[in-house]
């Protein structure tokens, strides 16, 4: 799906990848990045947000929180990450972005709320219940700060995606920061939800969802008791192009991830301004009943749409002509990807050692593959950086097989 944007808009970028692969410097099973066109996304992105007023928090899981990303992304702008972990929280600030909001996506567990409070110190913290709040305040006192939280709220009709339930109830919103207002250690900063846009098969659009109303309700609620100048983090479906929607809802905090790489859902189907900056790259290994069979690890197909047919671009030469393009096969998502399968027999004849890329609309660190950062791509001279794994850690490719 994603593929023929990157053809049509960033073709130096997929034949530099061809090219890497074939001298040997980039392995298979690579999310590699185009680290100026992130740096140029970056800087956009956050141009336009802070036009609105609006703090941009940048989310590195989709593409493994590689470290060159992190430099890329704070060259454009934008100096603070949005956690989904500790772990994530961790490999971000070892390179270099400050956590902007941590607790969100997942709640800190107990043991780690201390080094998160000394050693993070995140500017926004999100907790879902009174306990959580607890222990984010008793972590914070021990430091001697005070740390602000945002309420993950919602009610009956919204919106979450199943195991990612929770928060405290929208209606209950003004006791809740009164509540944490009484924690020494903490302090009652704002109010959440996730997600707050999606997109919409239907109308092809990225649409508000009801959560998003349920931030507006709350807001409301909380300046009738005197509580006016209050956070809203209204993550989901981020790009440049949608900010001016979420600062007419009053949100005033923002969460690009897959913008920052040009691969939202309306990245597919519109030219947005930013740019697509990743691929994922493989090869072909060996051939078996008229099919070839390329290295997988890192074939996962974000569902954000409808099953299609899903091509690539195989080569033993660096090309993003359609020529090259032919449909590959790969595992039902209940097996291991062992492996992607490509027809043999038809018009493309792969052969063993050739090039193939794909375009995916990544979520890198749930899979096993490298990360891979290029940058030179916009001047004409791409040189690999660093090919690292899903925690921003250098593997030492190929290296590694002799330690």
């Amino acid at each position: 799906m994603f593929l023929d944007v990157l053809m049509r808009r960033n073709p130096r970028f997929i034949e530099a990848a061809m090219a890497l692969h074939q001298s040997g410097e980039l392995p298979p099973n690579s999310y590699v990045l185009d680290l100026d066109a992130v740096e140029r996304n970056a800087r956009h992105f956050s141009d336009k947000a802070r036009s609105l007023g609006m703090k941009t928090f940048a989310m590195t899981k989709q593409v493994g929180r590689h470290s060159g990303f992190c430099a890329a992304v704070k060259r454009g702008g934008i100096d603070r990450s949005v956690a989904v972990d500790m772990d994530c929280a961790i490999s971000c600030h070892r390179a270099g972005l400050r956590t902007g909001h941590l607790g969100h996506l997942v709640q800190v567990p107990r043991g780690d709320a201390g080094f998160a409070a000394a050693q993070l110190k995140p500017d926004y913290w999100t907790v879902f219940s009174d306990q959580k709040a607890t222990e984010a305040a008793a972590a914070a006192a021990k430091c001697e700060r005070t740390q602000n939280l945002l309420a993950r709220i919602q009610t009956e009709g919204d919106t979450f995606y199943r195991g990612h339930e929770g928060g405290f109830a929208a209606e209950e919103v003004a006791k809740v920061a009164d509540f944490i207002d009484t924690l020494d250690g903490a302090a009652f900063a704002g109010i959440t939800t996730f997600p707050a846009l999606l997109f919409d098969q239907d109308s092809r659009k990225v649409v508000p969802t009801q959560n998003l109303a349920t931030l507006s309700r709350a807001a409301e609620a909380l300046a009738a008791t005197g509580r006016d100048q209050i956070e809203i983090n209204a993550p989901g479906t981020n790009s440049s192009v949608i900010l001016p929607a979420l600062a007419d809802a009053g949100a005033t905090q923002c969460e690009p991830g897959n913008a920052l790489h040009g691969t939202t859902p309306l990245h597919a189907i519109e030219d947005l301004p930013e740019d697509p900056a990743v691929l994922y790259l493989s090869e072909i290994s060996h051939h078996h009943g008229g099919n070839a069979f390329c290295f997988g690890g890192g074939l996962y197909i974000d569902p954000v749409f409808p099953k299609y047919d899903l091509k690539a671009l195989i080569s033993s030469t660096p090309t993003s002509a359609a020529s090259a393009l032919t449909s590959v096969e790969v595992p039902d998502y209940a097996a291991i990807d062992y492996y992607g399968m490509i027809d043999a027999t038809g018009p493309i004849k792969p052969k063993a050692g050739d090039t193939v890329v794909f375009g995916f609309r990544g979520q890198a660190f749930v899979t096993r593959a490298n990360i891979v950062g290029v940058s030179g791509v916009s001047t004409g001279s791409p040189r690999v950086t660093t090919i690292e794994y899903i925690f921003g850690r250098p593997t030492g490719w190929p290296e590694r097989a002799l330690t």
